[in-house]
């Protein structure tokens, strides 16, 4: 039941993933990731300030690599090219860490990622020795392309980044899951505790989330609910559901022996 996530030969605790953008300040990143009990914390390197800026607030001063595994990401990159060079950049940053997360946009307004152009950074940053967790569409023959590059995970999408609208195809993220050898996490589209508990429920190995606690009415109280979210939903996963009956109904309690039968 306490088994870890191992990404890239790591054991990590917690399922739970989260993105550092979208909060008010640094306070409340600080507090709501601290909630959400989470161990690897992704930032976008063309966005948030770890160290390319001095003089400025730097993001590393309330969340220090001692105690979470940063992860940059590529957010805002729509070629491979950009997000190669954004991934360098960050490995000289954080002293040649080589954990990162790669994503490709192929359009500014649906965020949905660049296929062919994602495949060909991955294939790049795993032959200069990155460890690439890759958010993907949730192809699942792409998915398995990334994986054979040698990608330690794959992330598709539940929806639309920053969207909120849950997980829209289960099917195409069991096929994932059912033909991956390594970790498969849901990435975007999370909008609540239940859709964090239904990816955990279908056999994903872990979540990340930004928005859906970042932009909640109380995002330290919603980062507390997504890390029993993803909890129950990997017991549950353990446990193994109940079969669905459509067609008949089955008593909880006995039907011999009732009084006065």
């Amino acid at each position: 039941m306490n088994e870890p996530l191992v990404i890239a030969g790591k054991a990590y605790a917690s399922r739970l993933l989260v993105g550092t953008g979208k909060y008010k300040d640094f306070a409340e990143t600080q507090a709501a990731i601290e909630a959400s009990g989470a161990e690897i914390v992704t930032v976008a390197i063309r966005r948030t300030n770890i160290g390319q800026n001095p003089g400025e607030p730097n993001l590393l001063d309330v969340l220090p690599p001692e105690r979470y595994t940063i992860l940059p990401n590529t957010a805002g990159c729509y070629t491979a090219d950009e997000a190669v060079r954004t991934l360098r950049l960050a490995r000289e940053l954080l002293d040649g860490h080589s954990l990162v997360k790669l994503e490709v946009l192929g359009d500014a307004q649906n965020l949905f990622p660049n296929m062919p152009e994602t495949l060909k950074a991955a294939e790049t940053l795993v032959k200069e020795g990155f460890q690439v967790m890759v958010y993907c569409a949730d192809d699942p023959i792409q998915a398995k392309m990334l994986e054979e590059i040698g990608c330690v995970a794959v992330m598709p999408l539940a929806s639309l980044i920053g969207s909120g609208l849950g997980i829209i195809n289960p099917w195409n993220l069991r096929l994932i899951i059912d033909n991956a050898r390594v970790p498969v996490l849901v990435d975007a589209g999370v909008g609540t505790a239940s859709d964090a508990a239904i990816a955990m429920e279908l056999g994903c190995d872990g979540v990340l989330m930004n928005t859906a606690i970042a932009k909640a009415g109380n995002p330290v109280l919603m980062a507390s609910a997504m890390k029993k979210a993803v909890e129950a939903g990997r017991e549950a996963f353990l446990a193994g559901r109940m079969p669905r009956k459509f067609y008949t109904a089955d008593p909880s309690s006995p039907s011999s022996g009732l009084i006065g039968s």
